[in-house]
């Protein structure tokens, strides 16, 4: 008799022979990515499958179309606390020569890729302790999205290749990795040297966390000298359905449709709209109203800039969050 939550061994076998069957499936895939046999048979043999990240994987929230979102402020006032401002501002100063260099370069504020490193990992405090490439191939031969999880296993397997150490490849228990909490795919991507010892350590570097988070907002659409976005009070008379979205996003609906539509500073001045918190931009850079707790409450302007931050992280939450700390990091 089987004792209750017990696995029999006979369905051990079986899984691990057909997630063995599923790795070696990938030697195509991998060697069309010149990642080298050897590289291959000295970690699949020593893989097994780890059923709790697909036990996490599978009781991630759903989000469905119509559950209420919740208000902004409780979560501003978790994630931009006066503890995560505070290490900010340690880890700003301590980094200021090498934040300054990489923004002369690139453009993207110091006080920006701090608050992302501060948001992914508290500052290097916490990166994961998942093996990636058992979490990865976990993911991938399970098959619920294999489609997201088999190409960063491949990657992850590229990254052992280049010379990336084992102990390295550890992270959350979705594959996101270092300081940055990069995936696999990102990190060969963007992945950048910012302390020119010639490798892009983004698990023991913060200078090359730092210039890797500024990499990726490069890539991803920074215009240089253009805040995040602003406070502001909006007047009880804008007529809001007026300033509703024109066009329906294919990507991230839930997080860009409550934004307005387009327009100018210039405009939203004109509307009534006050400043609340930091410079009005010039008048003719673009904007979009937001407001996560709705009327009579802190409303921000977005610019551009913000897109880029969603591209990080599509969460308006997270997004909102990572522009404060940066604001309260500088000040």
């Amino acid at each position: 008799m089987i004792a209750a939550g017990a696995i029999p061994v006979a369905t051990h076998a079986q899984d691990d022979a057909g997630f063995q069957a599923y790795l070696e499936s990938l030697r195509p895939k991998a060697a069309a990515m010149g990642i080298s046999d050897a590289t291959l048979n000295r970690v699949f043999p020593e893989l097994t499958p780890n059923p709790r990240v697909i036990q996490l994987d599978q009781n991630q929230p759903g989000g469905g179309a119509y559950s209420p979102i919740p208000n902004f402020e409780p979560y501003r006032q978790k994630h931009v606390d006066s503890a995560r401002i505070s290490r900010g501002r340690i880890a700003y100063q301590a980094n200021r020569a090498r934040l300054a260099r990489i923004e002369a370069e690139t453009g993207v504020p110091e006080e920006i890729m701090v608050a992302i490193f501060g948001h992914e990992t508290n500052y290097g405090s916490y990166t994961g302790d998942f093996d990636l490439i058992r979490s990865l191939a976990t993911l991938s031969w399970e098959g619920r999205r294999r489609t997201l999880f088999e190409p960063e296993l491949l990657a992850t397997l590229k990254m052992l290749d280049n010379g990336v150490p084992r102990s390295r490849l550890v992270g959350s228990w979705a594959g996101a990795t270092g300081y940055p909490q990069f995936l696999p795919s990102v990190y060969l991507r963007l992945g950048k040297d910012g302390d020119g010892d010639g490798k892009a350590d983004i698990w023991t570097s913060e200078a090359d966390a730092l210039a890797s988070i500024a990499n990726y907002f490069v890539q991803s659409g920074w215009r240089r000298g253009q805040p995040w976005g602003i406070s502001v009070s909006v007047p009880a008379s804008l007529d809001r359905a007026s300033m509703a979205a024109r066009t329906s996003p294919t990507r991230c609906p839930r997080v860009f449709n409550r934004h307005s539509r387009w327009l100018t500073i210039a405009e939203w001045r004109r509307l009534g709209l006050v400043r609340t918190g930091g410079n009005w931009p010039a008048d003719t850079v673009m904007a979009t109203l937001l407001e996560p707790d709705g009327p009579n409450k802190t409303a921000y302007l977005l610019t551009s800039n913000y897109r880029v931050i969603l591209d990080y992280n599509c969460s308006n939450f997270y997004a909102l969050s990572v522009g404060l700390l940066a604001d309260a990091v500088k000040q």
